[in-house]
């Protein structure tokens, strides 16, 4: 038997199982079983929307929702074209279909430009400065498979990318770039640095064999206060982000809720720790879902 006689157990069961099985290799090159990505993608986009105030427009949410999903799907679909070689010497990653020659780089390319077309779709929805800001973050798009190859940070690079929403989401409710997203970016830029350690912390040994590079390799053993001090810098990117919108010591309280569960994940991180910290990272679109309430909050406060 073959590498490519082989599937993984994702798509033998669940939602990915339930699909035809010619679709089956498709939707698990979009993760359609693992909807974590397209939540982490989305909250930054719904924070700058919440803190911008929405305005009136709630539609917001949802076409953002929708692109998360569709450039999501999209960005791992892509990823998967570019890490296919690499993908192969792995244990966790080499029966995915483009590694284990289910599909071909041409009919995976036909679909990352299927799902880039969704995306299209919501850019249209959005007004000219949001669109700007958005096309903006293409060559970073582009350019993050390459970085684990190039440095030991490329969860900063992710963290660029998957923290772009922040800045189109206020331009998409105001019609115009300011402070606040900048900041409310950058925050949620050591967020992604934070939390995509702990994913990398699972593939540590197979990153040392094949020599690719990580945070999670950076830190070792000091992984819990290397994630420690991104959430810190998180939480003040994001206290200086509301007080750019609403100067008042009560409003950074809408951040407690969030803080209380970001330092209950570092008190549990375990530098070695696969399975638990595949966990912890998985618990970050609950974390985005309280700074989302918390921004909402502050935001449409600040209408008053």
């Amino acid at each position: 038997m073959t590498v490519t006689d082989l599937v993984p157990d994702s798509e033998r069961t669940g939602l990915i199982g339930g699909l035809p099985r010619a679709m089956r290799p498709y939707a698990s090159l979009m993760r359609l079983d693992r909807p974590i990505g397209t939540w982490l993608l989305y909250w930054p986009c719904a924070w700058s929307v919440g803190l911008a105030g929405v305005r009136g427009e709630w539609t917001l949410f949802l076409w953002f929702l929708l692109g998360a999903f569709a450039m999501r799907s999209a960005g791992c679909v892509y990823n998967d074209i570019v890490d296919r070689d690499l993908d192969r010497r792995v244990e966790r990653t080499r029966l995915r279909p483009l590694a284990s020659g289910r599909v071909s780089p041409r009919a995976a390319w036909a679909l990352t430009i299927g799902l880039s077309l969704i995306g299209l779709v919501v850019l249209l929805q959005l007004p000219r400065v949001a669109q700007l800001v958005a096309l903006l973050s293409i060559l970073p798009v582009a350019a993050y498979p390459f970085m684990k190859r190039i440095t030991w940070w490329p969860q900063a690079w992710l963290g660029l990318v998957f923290s772009w929403g922040a800045l189109v989401g206020w331009p998409a409710v105001t019609g115009e770039f300011a402070l606040t997203p900048l900041l409310l970016w950058i925050g949620s830029i050591f967020w992604v640095i934070g939390y995509d350690t702990l994913y990398a912390i699972q593939d540590i040994e197979d990153d040392e064999l094949v020599g690719v590079k990580s945070s999670a390799r950076a830190m070792g053993d000091k992984a819990k206060l290397g994630v420690g001090i991104c959430y810190v810098l998180a939480l003040a990117g994001w206290s200086s982000a509301i007080w750019t919108v609403r100067p008042d010591w009560l409003a950074l309280l809408s951040l407690l809720p969030a803080a209380i569960h970001l330092a209950q994940q570092v008190a549990r991180i375990e530098p070695r720790d696969g399975a638990g910290s595949l966990a912890l990272f998985r618990s970050n679109r609950f974390a985005g879902l309280l700074l989302f309430i918390g921004f909402l909050v502050v935001g449409l406060s600040s209408l008053d």
